[in-house]
């Protein structure tokens, strides 16, 4: 007996991606955004199926994701935001609720929306992560975004 399995691969030809991106700690989050177009376009996305959407910060991030999904025009969606601590707690309170929001929306509407929100102590850790030391996890979250649109397709899940 053959089990079948399905599995996604990192070809976006075919497929359309939201990426909706705070403008709140821009220059690092410009830095995701633009390692995950590259990561997308070097997949065969072909750039009329990208589209960009501009928030103002991590907070809104959901609403616009499920917006993006209800147009019923795109394979998958990416969330850009970067949360840096401050004096207080809020930092925590934004990318607890921005995840939170992502993954209801994603649960709700059966598209994918990968999460690329940083919640960070500090500028040098999101320099890190956004194309230092530890990568950039705008390009990591766009490999998944492709993986999981092909999966979606393959599963016949609209």
């Amino acid at each position: 007996m053959t089990v079948r399995e399905i599995v996604g691969d990192h070809d976006a030809r075919g497929h359309r991606f939201c990426l909706v991106a705070s403008r709140f700690n821009e220059a690092h989050v410009q830095r995701m955004l633009t390692a995950a177009i590259d990561t997308l376009r070097q997949r065969g996305s072909a750039p009329s199926d990208l589209e960009i959407v501009r928030v103002p910060g991590g907070f809104e991030l959901p609403l616009a994701c499920r917006w993006a999904a209800q147009s019923g025009h795109f394979d998958a969606i990416i969330a850009l935001g970067v949360v840096i601590r401050g004096e207080t707690e809020h930092f925590r309170l934004v990318a607890e609720s921005a995840t939170d929001g992502l993954m209801r929306v994603s649960l709700e509407t059966g598209v994918p929306v990968l999460n690329a929100v940083l919640a960070v102590h500090d500028a040098a850790q999101a320099d890190a992560r956004t194309g230092g030391s530890h990568g950039n996890r705008g390009a990591e979250v766009a490999l998944a975004a492709i993986q999981m649109a092909r999966l979606r397709r393959a599963m016949r899940v609209r």
